[in-house]
């Protein structure tokens, strides 16, 4: 096949009309053309009177004239085109590997040890997508919060409650792979080509329920409500896993043992640094959520308002200051929500998500502001966690003890006054809001910060400081805080069989780079096997 880019495709315009215009390019007729296949969509708006789709198309052609073409092309526009394979190799042993964790490093893990023939045992601390659903909808109602079973914890991670988002700034070559795994579990075929491919949280628990099944159709096994405990190490070896479980605690036998927690498995972090497994501090990122009326945020992306022929538009904004200091936008979710995104009793947290639509009526987005090892006034290797806690322990005072967060509207933040109520934007985070000044309970070095890159942002961004626009906090979760040690082998250096894996670990930032270092994870798992 040949590949043709830079193909100009207008909003509203149908795929054939790609047809055409790769045909032109190529000096063929139309109907010279046997296959077609979208490779890449990105949209173009930086010219407000010129918005249109930027496109690469894959075409099969008559197998001489494709090599004549190939051999006269002038473009760098053309191309030979071939879709990456990925070789999944087969092992036959007794030896079944052990999977922590449930998320997108975990599950991808998973995925492929099950169809190498090594049948993995998968422990997730969490439940099931059904029930993790039911117990998430009861807490946002105001029912309590299953500190077990919630938007971190349970099968499909924190990314099955968020927008979805797949698109990385890594360049693997696995994550061709990656995408067409989400697509034969029931993602939409858009996520195949998109620049900024998405799922939607009402589609995602249909995708991982159906990559469970795929991974128990091969010989693996999940158990839900399963939390690592503990590790037998003997002769500085992995033996073992301790296991607290429904049914009792139990140690699960193991040599080779992927560890893809998540990044707010804080209990569990403990106890690895408690048996010296090796970590170290890293920057991480914390601040609010922001909320705009999306129909502004597509008013100043398109220059106008946007019909049925335009996606909901979205941003990516960041600001380095000349002192070093830094902030930046991050999970951008057109139409969609804040969300409760707590996992420890008496803290306060907050996600963005939207569904596959991204049909609301607010634009939410991360707002943070990176914090690096030195920002803080202890070396001691969890005070960003401890950060992390104290900050979701105020907001959890502040909003009156019944996971209500904090809010209040940039025009009041700016001018370092509390809110009372909403303006234009309604806030869309529940159980609900409690109005007030955020810098009660935002340590100085984000608030000020967040105050120094709100008109900045502004000025790439018209009206990215609408003094109507929410503030919602805090958003203490993006990333990890700490990284487990690995070597080369990807193995822990202090515990051979171990393999640190995934967002938790600190080696992926999203959920196609998660399910990226699981497969990474995974292969030097089976080649030890």
């Amino acid at each position: 096949m040949i590949l043709v880019r830079d193909l100009r495709l207008m909003p509203g315009e149908g795929t054939d009309a790609l047809e055409k215009r790769a045909a032109k390019k190529l000096g063929l007729r139309p109907g010279e053309i046997r296959v077609a296949k979208l490779v890449k969509r990105s949209l173009d708006a930086r010219k407000k009177d010129d918005i249109h789709y930027v496109c690469s198309l894959a075409v099969e052609v008559d197998e001489k004239e494709e090599a004549r073409l190939l051999a006269r092309r002038k473009s760098a526009d053309l191309s030979p085109y071939r879709e990456k394979e990925y070789p999944i190799p087969r092992v036959e042993t007794a030896e079944r590997p052990v999977v922590v964790g449930f998320g997108p490093a975990g599950m991808f893990a998973a995925l492929l040890l099950a169809y190498a023939g090594a049948r993995p045992i998968v422990l997730e601390r969490g439940g099931d997508v059904d029930s993790r659903l039911a117990a998430v909808e009861r807490f946002r109602a105001g029912g309590a919060l299953d500190e077990e079973n919630n938007v971190q914890f349970g099968e499909g991670g924190a990314g099955t409650f968020s927008d979805g988002k797949l698109n990385t700034g890594t360049h693997d070559g696995r994550i061709a792979w990656v995408l067409r795994q989400f697509y034969a579990h029931g993602a939409q075929e858009e996520i195949l080509y998109d620049a900024k491919p998405h799922i939607g949280t009402d589609v995602l628990g249909g995708v991982v329920k159906s990559i469970r099944k795929d991974i128990l159709a091969h010989g693996g096994e999940v158990r839900f409500f399963s939390r690592l405990e503990g590790l037998e190490i003997e002769g500085g070896a992995l033996r073992g896993a301790r296991v607290h479980a429904p049914e009792g605690d139990y140690l699960l036998p193991c040599s080779k043992l992927i560890l893809a927690i998540g990044h707010s498995a804080r209990d569990t972090f403990s106890m690895l640094h408690a048996l010296g497994v090796p970590m170290e501090r890293k920057a991480f990122s914390m601040g609010v959520r922001i909320e705009h009326l999306q129909s502004a945020i597509d008013l100043a992306q398109y220059g106008r308002a946007r019909g049925d022929d335009l996606p909901p538009a979205d941003y990516a904004l960041s600001f380095h200051f000349p002192d070093g200091e830094s902030a930046y936008t991050f999970c951008m979710c057109p139409g969609g929500q804040v969300f409760a995104a707590a996992s420890e009793a008496g803290g306060v947290v907050t996600n963005g998500m939207s569904c596959a639509a991204r049909g609301g009526v607010n634009a939410n987005a991360a707002l943070l502001v990176t914090l690096r090892p030195e920002d803080f006034s202890t070396p001691e290797l969890f005070e960003g966690m401890e950060w992390q806690r104290r900050i979701e322990r105020a907001a959890y005072s502040f909003g009156g003890g019944d996971y209500r967060a904090p809010a209040q509207l940039v025009g009041d933040f700016l001018a370092a006054r509390p809110s009372v109520g909403p303006g234009s934007v309604s806030p869309t985070y529940r159980p609900g809001v409690v109005w007030g000044e955020l810098r009660e309970i935002l340590p100085e070095k984000i608030s000020s910060v967040l105050a120094r890159a709100i008109p900045e942002f502004a000025k790439k961004l018209r009206g990215f400081d609408d003094p109507d626009a929410v503030l919602t906090a805090p958003e203490t979760r993006s990333s990890s805080p700490v990284r487990i040690l690995r070597g080369a082998d990807l193995c822990s250096g202090a515990v051979p069989g171990l393999y640190p894996c995934g967002e938790g670990a600190g080696y992926a930032g999203g959920i196609t780079s998660a399910a990226v270092d699981g497969l990474r994870c995974a292969e030097a798992v089976l080649r030890g096997l």
